[in-house]
């Protein structure tokens, strides 16, 4: 079905190219004589291309700003085009150092909304959705928008959240536990990988932009640590409200007060931190991800860059000319467009009044992994040592200047424009006459700006990837010769290189797990197998069977609040997928393989077999337990990386590529119990496969049960 789908499209496409074509060959043959004659001038003129105006002074549109007694500064955007107006509280001070209970200030701002003095969490959600409201909180401050007639009930609400909080212990400990979760789906992302060791490498773990909050971090977390940020910070004076939309001066004015003027003045603990420090030389930092076929590229380090200046303007314009926006940055049009090593290269140079920093990222293939590197490196040295070209130049700033054009469409612009005047002490026109001081950067300006903030030679490398087959090439980018491992939270790791003792082989790993499971001669007698799970999917309970018959057909069937959500069948030959009111049957391709490996109960029973190799990879560590790793490739060539007990022999965990959606999986099996000599996994937790880790639970297994051939029936 899916092919046939594209083969219409593609049959569709070229009608219409053809259409297309034909259609205006009909309109040139209609064009008069007299029309074709005056061609040539027509394209002469179009030849020349126009000199660039000068840069207009922008009208931003009106704001005001005024300052209640209690020390809240207010920002004032009328716009009546919609009569919906927002009112926006946000905190004036730095981050702050949450040490060993990082991630308890986003907790307290989540927390913050989840009940007042007068309120409990579902009263406050019932009043928003009653008036269509919309009330959001974070660590930062309060945000809160309603149509006009409703804004006195929606800023009741928002003004007791924001001054009564009754932080609930209950409430406390379902945040705690939802960023757990959180953090189980990091495991596995490469993207928040790159983050967190990016975060480490730049800022180290001694400033608040370096914290990475972990799993031992939240669970450390304390309800009294969240009550104590809000005591010291939320304060009326230490805090901007912004009010955008259908209001007048007047009346926010009266609202202010009415509101907000009661929210309590006071002192706010002050926090000063160091510039961190660039590094002197290239630095590889790597963190391993068993089965990627990708890695993650980033190429980062801290600037001194503060917002609001001429030289951010500058370096605006030199990022975008090397990988920021446009497509025709040299990164994009290197890596893509020239070697096909990624869908995408990009550039960041932010400005920040703490400390800034340069990342340049993209995702690549393994075996293009250093290529790409050598790349960002090539682009980067020319941004150094190379003038750029006028019309570089002009392509970065006529994208630039699109882009602002465009931000001014929205009030919120306005608005966030009005607080960064204040908040940086930029001049009352630094907005107004953007676009003039844009246009003003020279190819010199850029030139000067790339000196300083480009570093290929000194700058932090950080890969996310496969370690077995990337790692190794990567050593020469360093200038000591060596390369940094961190785990996904940027917590140092330490390989074991130690040669692996002769007798420690493929065979006798698979020999010590078959011996952990219950012998090989017990196994052999198990030929079919009914296991059932339990899991929670999207807050729903779903329960999972899988059964197995004489090892050559099995079914697996998924069944959420009464209902069959998916029934998968493999009768030996073909494979039935069903759910949904969908029915598929599959005759060939990687399914069937799959399926068949799945109905030998114990695919390592084929390990031994001729096809099959196998590759001890040294030791390793899962949760402090050490593991053998081995690498598997079975007769198709395709491979997967499997950590056995160094102890026990069980199997941990297995991460291996699925043939069908090109997804690098990772299966980890735990509390294994037995049953009729046997031993089970009693928890698999599946990684990889959905944007959140699936955690299934064994509720009872039943070893060679009598099972009905229409359990497996295909048709």
């Amino acid at each position: 079905m899916k092919n046939l789908y594209i083969v219409l499209f593609a049959i569709l496409a070229i009608a219409f190219t053809n259409c297309t074509s034909k259609t205006t060959e009909a309109v040139t043959d209609t064009v008069s004589d007299a029309v074709k004659e005056e061609m040539p001038s027509i394209h002469a003129w179009r030849a020349n291309v126009p000199e660039p105006a000068p840069a207009r002074k922008i009208q931003l549109g009106s704001y005001n700003t005024f300052t209640l007694d209690n020390g809240l500064e207010v920002i004032v955007v009328e716009n009546n085009k919609i009569p919906k107006v927002s009112y926006s509280v946000s905190l004036k001070n730095d981050p702050i150092m949450e040490g060993d209970q990082a991630g308890y200030v986003t907790m307290m701002g989540d927390l913050l909304g989840r009940g007042t003095t007068s309120k409990s969490k579902a009263e406050i959600d019932e009043t928003i959705d009653f008036i269509g409201a919309t009330l959001s909180t974070s660590a930062g401050g309060i945000f809160g928008r309603s149509l006009t007639k409703h804004s006195d009930k929606m800023l009741a609400l928002m003004s007791d959240v924001l001054m009564n909080p009754t932080f609930p212990q209950e409430e406390f400990d379902k945040v705690k536990s939802q960023m757990l979760s959180g953090l189980q789906s990091e495991k596995s992302d490469p993207n928040s990988m790159a983050s967190n060791v990016s975060s480490v490498v730049n800022y180290t773990t001694g400033h608040p932009y370096g914290e990475v909050q972990t799993e031992a971090t939240v669970e450390n977390a304390q309800l009294e640590s969240c009550k104590k940020y809000y005591n010291d910070f939320f304060k009326s004076n230490n805090a901007y409200l912004t009010i955008v939309g259908d209001i007048s001066l007047d009346d926010a004015k009266m609202k202010a007060e009415k509101y907000f003027g009661a929210w309590k003045s006071g002192d706010v603990p002050s926090m000063s931190y160091g510039m961190p420090k660039s590094p002197d030389a290239t630095n590889v930092s790597f963190v391993n991800k068993d089965g990627a076929v990708q890695s993650v590229i980033n190429i980062t380090y801290p600037v001194d860059l503060q917002p609001g200046t001429q030289e951010a303007i500058a370096a605006s314009l030199t990022n975008s000319i090397l990988g920021g926006g446009i497509f025709l940055g040299r990164l994009m049009q290197n890596l893509r467009e020239d070697n096909a090593f990624t869908y995408g290269a990009r550039s960041r140079l932010s400005a920040d009044d703490l400390v800034g920093n340069f990342n340049a990222f993209a995702s690549v293939r393994n075996e293009v992994t250093d290529s790409s590197v050598v790349e960002f490196i090539y682009e980067m040295n020319r941004m150094m040592t190379e003038e750029v070209s006028e019309d570089d130049l002009q392509l970065a700033k006529n994208s630039a200047t699109g882009s602002f054009a465009r931000s001014l469409e929205s009030p919120q612009t306005i608005a966030r424009f009005a607080k960064n005047i204040v908040k940086y002490n930029l001049p009352a026109d630094y907005y107004e006459t953007y676009l003039e001081k844009l246009e003003s950067v020279t190819v010199a300006d850029v030139k000067a700006c790339a000196e300083k903030f480009i570093r290929a030679d000194k700058a932090n490398i950080v890969i996310v990837g496969n370690k077995d087959e990337v790692a190794e090439k990567l050593v020469r980018f360093d200038a000591d010769g060596k390369i940094d491992y961190y785990d996904a939270f940027g917590n140092v790791v330490v390989y074991d290189d130690k040669p692996m003792s002769a007798d420690i082989t493929g065979e006798s790993i698979i020999n010590k797990y078959f011996e952990a499971l219950g012998g090989k001669a017990a196994m052999d007698k198990v030929k079919s197998i009914s296991q059932s799970m339990k899991m929670d999917m999207m807050g729903q309970q779903a329960t999972v069977k899988q059964m197995v018959k004489d090892r050559s057909k099995i079914a697996v069937k998924v069944e959420m609040q009464g209902m069959v959500v998916q029934d998968q069948r493999f009768d030996g030959e073909k494979v039935l997928m069903s759910g949904m009111g969908n029915n598929e049957v599959i005759t060939e391709g990687p399914m069937i393989n799959q399926m068949k490996e799945q109905t030998k109960i114990w695919e390592q029973v084929s390990y031994m077999d001729e096809g099959y190799a196998m590759e001890v990879k040294g030791k390793d560590k899962i949760d402090g337990e050490d593991v053998y790793k081995l690498v598997v490739t079975n007769p198709e060539g395709n491979k997967s990386t499997e950590f056995y007990s160094v102890d026990s022999g069980l199997l941990l965990k297995k991460v291996s590529l699925d043939e069908t959606s090109g997804k690098s999986i990772m299966v980890s099996f735990s509390e294994y119990t037995e049953t009729d000599g046997i031993m089970f996994f009693g928890k698999m937790t599946t990684e990889g496969a959905m944007p959140f880790p699936m955690v299934m639970e064994s509720t009872g297994v039943e070893v060679n049960p009598e099972l009905s051939d229409d359990l497996f029936k295909v048709e």
